[in-house]
């Protein structure tokens, strides 16, 4: 059945809606792109034929707004829609809605979203496919004796979900018997906050596992195909942070049952269009259904490197009613892809979002596919995810993409604001990784015990002197009539005290486009460099350094207790004090949210609440002063 379109409109913003336009466009159809206010000026904006606002920053306001986003579609002349991934793509009443409207859904139909999203009644449905899953209790009957009685049938170690949950809510890991009230209380507690749904499922969990998923196409005519295996095992708090294909535990064996098994699972649920079939794997290569993921994945270019196949391509031609392009057997691959994503938060700080003005990013200096939504002199705004973009490298075999993944990652440093980059680099190198013993919790159990990888890397020597040189020496930085003989800089609490210019290094070149060449010891080198105020960010050997130099007499705010600011840029979710109240230390104050994620101000004395700046659902920026505490003498 053929259902034409013209034009489609990308209910998405960021790197996914950019990406979805480029192939858009190249099939000769016109683009319509959504944008909050926080984005009137991002590229997916620029990058389409038409732009529609929708509201304002905050993502209930704007791209969670169906009735937004369908307005938009009409006023635009849109007859498709495209949801990318994230916000309303996986909502089936808006597939519904948007099918209503008289529009294609370049998804699956609403029917199969619901059944998957109903994660007790999918399992059901995969088992009477016969798909393997991890043993279980699914019944309706929500009672606490009878999902009692059921965990001490299953025993420990087994996890509490949410029937309705995804991305990690609604979800408690029981180790021991007598965490299980808890678990079912607070499992219970959060998806009805978060899914308006507070049915629970258990289920045994797979120790030691390893995540693997499977992409999956269906078309209108009854027709489905699989391409392949992902393995998503490198995650921290459940979120994937490191994607590659093929797994490198998956043989040729093994992947044609699983893709056997991931083709049952969507012809079960009369799917049509891209999804995917999520597995983990035991420590002896059993695969047990996890979830399916009724939409595009956030790292499906790795699977389009081994393919060489355009998947949103796929996407538009069969919600235009096509077949599918290939049939199984005429399915390749080729070689190996790693996918690193690329997060605006702080690794050695607790992940803490970061949000802010970029300096400084020039993906094309990667070398190769580099998918992203951000923009020079552009603002990363908090009120949404922290994946800002995604590195993704194709070799002959997987030493060799980790190999060009590891290498773009510090030719291609953004600067301005942290990111996991120099995290990823160290990740892809560690002996863990590239050996494949990872786990989905290997991550997390690093962060618990200290893991080398997780501390802060210390600015060397070099960084240090040729910080002062470039303060130093560059145009117009340094006020006039300030002695240049000694420079004090500050890095992350740490100051030194240094010629300026060092002895024995001489900056040779620093570009307008913030390239510095420099020499050392008798080496020619190469960094980057941008400043910001009295601030320098410098990228050297694949790490950021941000070095600033101190105002004489200026007071250290952070380590002020009479006042409790915004860490980052975000919106204030509750205020617990009042002015006159008494607080003692390490009472919580305020919390702030960012790309969420919430983070709570504590009061680093004991004293009485003198002000209060700000009250819940404020936007605040990064600094701001919130609450100010008159402290015990």
């Amino acid at each position: 059945m053929s259902r034409r379109f013209e034009t489609v409109l990308v209910a998405n913003r960021g790197e996914i809606a950019c990406r979805v336009m480029r192939t858009a466009r190249r099939l000769g159809y016109r683009t319509v792109a959504v944008y909050s206010d926080a984005d009137a000026a991002a590229p997916h904006v620029r990058q389409a034929d038409l732009a529609v606002r929708l509201g304002p920053g905050p993502a209930s306001e704007s791209y969670l707004n169906v009735a937004a986003v369908l307005d938009a579609a009409a006023r635009a002349g849109a007859d498709a829609v495209h949801p990318g991934y994230g916000f309303l793509s996986e909502r089936a009443d808006f597939a519904a809605a948007v099918e209503a409207a008289g529009l294609v859904f370049i998804g699956p139909p609403a029917e199969a979203i619901r059944a998957m999203g109903d994660k007790a009644g999918a399992k059901r449905r995969m088992l009477a496919a016969g798909v393997p899953c991890a043993p279980g209790y699914l019944g309706d009957e929500q009672d606490e004796g009878r999902l009692a009685a059921e965990a001490e049938a299953l025993g420990v170690p087994l996890l509490v979900k949410a029937v309705a949950g995804g991305g990690g809510r609604g979800m408690r890991l029981v180790r021991r018997a007598d965490e299980l009230a808890t678990a079912l209380a607070g499992a219970r507690r959060e998806a009805e906050s978060a899914f308006g749904d507070g049915r629970l499922m258990l289920e045994r969990l797979i120790a030691g596992a390893r995540h693997v998923e499977v992409q999956v196409f269906a078309d209108a005519h009854g027709h489905a195909v699989h391409l392949g295996e992902r393995d998503c095992t490198a995650q921290r708090r459940r979120q994937k942070v490191v994607e590659e294909a093929p797994s490198p535990i998956v043989g040729p064996e093994m992947r044609a049952t699983m893709g056997r098994d991931a083709v049952a699972a969507a012809l079960a649920v009369g799917y049509r269009g891209a999804g995917t079939v999520e597995f983990v794997v035991d420590a002896g290569g059993r695969h047990f259904f996890l979830e399916m993921n009724t939409r595009l994945q956030v790292e499906h270019p790795v699977t389009e490197a081994i393919t060489g196949l355009d998947l949103v391509e796929w996407q538009l031609r069969i919600a235009a009613g096509e077949p599918l392009p290939l049939t199984q057997d005429q399915i390749r691959f080729d070689g190996h892809a790693v996918e690193a994503r690329l997060y605006t938060e702080d690794p050695y700080a607790g992940w803490t979002p970061q949000t802010g003005r970029v300096l400084h990013w020039r993906p094309e200096d990667a070398g190769l596919r580099v998918d992203h939504g951000l923009a020079e002199g552009g603002e990363v705004p908090p009120y949404y995810d922290a994946m800002v973009a995604k590195f993704v490298a194709h070799g002959r075999d997987r030493t060799d993409a980790l190999r060009r993944l590891r290498r773009a990652l510090a030719d291609a440093p953004l600067l301005g604001l942290r990111s996991n980059a120099g995290f990823l680099r160290a990740l892809l190198a560690h002996p863990d990784f590239v050996a494949a013993r990872l786990t989905t919790t290997r991550l997390d159990e690093w962060a618990e015990h200290g893991e080398p990888l997780l501390q802060r890397p210390c600015p060397p020597e070099a960084a240090w002197a040729l910080a002062a040189a470039l303060l130093a020496t560059g145009a117009g930085w340094r006020p006039a009539g300030l002695a240049t003989s000694e420079l004090t800089l500050a890095h992350d609490g740490e100051r030194r005290t240094l010629r300026a210019p060092p002895p024995g290094l001489q900056v040779l070149e620093w570009a307008a486009d913030g390239r510095v060449r420099w020499q050392a010891d008798g080496l020619q080198r190469h960094a980057l460099a941008r400043r910001d105020g009295a601030t320098l960010h410098l990228a050297l050997d694949g790490e950021v350094f941000v070095f600033s130099e101190p105002m004489a007499g200026a007071r250290d705010v952070a380590e002020d207790a009479s006042r409790a600011c915004a860490p980052v840029a975000g919106v204030v979710a509750q205020v617990l004090v009042a002015p006159g109240d008494r607080v003692e230390t390490g009472q919580r104050l305020a919390c702030v949210e960012a790309m969420k994620m919430e983070m709570w101000l504590q009061a680093g004395a004991a004293g009485v609440v003198r002000a209060v700046h700000a009250a819940a659902k404020d936007p605040v920026a990064a600094g701001a002063l919130l609450v100010e505490l008159e402290l015990d003498s």
